[in-house]
């Protein structure tokens, strides 16, 4: 296993141009921290990380090949774990944050209506996922077949992109929201934005203080992270 700062004991990397796509140093094939052949469904994500490996200087910098990352992640942990990960996942439809609502003030109730509605009527229609809403934080019980619905939805994905929902997912507190991210529906900033309604409805009348907004940006890190793991599975 590589260490940080580790020198770079490989001339060039490239991406094997046939399936199965991997990434190649000198020609070496690669393989996961745990072993295994690091294969990737798509010959574009196979380009990313390889770019990674290939613009590293004389020593490693291991946190700055986030893709070669989150590629070990779907293999090494995700993979071997479907099911326990699928299961977990659904289960934030029991307590799904579209269905919590404020009471007050009005704007805020407004806007939650506004912003959450729409997905949850796209839930319905496009997932036969029926979800239900309320006011106030007395846990809303939800429908069994409405949490098989999402744990059949979620089950779609492949390990690589379970591992690039799974932030959407477990940032936004949604399933709906994960999985639309996940079909391409809303990018990173949009499912940051509807997952903070009640933040960012806050930070506008009182400010928001230094600590929460590097929060906010770290989270747009991961969830931009994981667009763009999403989109080179798309490619």
């Amino acid at each position: 296993m590589l260490k940080p700062g580790a020198k770079r004991f490989y001339k060039t990397a490239s991406a094997t141009t046939a399936a199965p796509f991997a990434v190649r140093l000198d020609d070496r094939p690669m393989r996961t921290p745990g072993g295994k052949p690091q294969i990737v469904p798509t010959q574009a994500l196979a380009e990313a990380m390889a770019a990674e490996w290939e613009t590293q200087g004389e020593h490693l910098d291991l946190a700055s090949m986030v893709l070669t990352k989150a590629v070990n992640t779907a293999i090494d942990r995700i993979e071997p774990r479907r099911t326990e990960v699928v299961d977990e996942l659904s289960r934030f439809a029991g307590s799904d944050l579209l269905c919590y609502r404020a009471t007050a003030p009005r704007e805020l109730v407004e806007r939650q209506m506004h912003m959450w509605d729409p997905w949850l009527d796209w839930a319905r229609r496009e997932l036969d996922i029926a979800l239900r809403a309320a006011s106030g934080i007395m846990h809303v019980e939800q429908p069994p077949e409405s949490i098989e619905a999402t744990r059949r939805a979620i089950a779609q994905f492949d390990s690589y992109a379970l591992t690039a929902i799974h932030p959407a997912i477990t940032i936004s507190g949604s399933a709906i929201l994960g999985l639309a991210f996940g079909r391409g529906q809303m990018g990173a900033e949009e499912l940051l934005s509807l997952s903070r309604i009640d933040e960012d409805y806050q930070a506008e009348r009182w400010g928001e203080d230094a600590e929460a907004a590097a929060v906010r940006q770290n989270r747009l890190n991961d969830l931009m992270l994981a667009a763009r793991m999403l989109d080179l599975l798309r490619a």
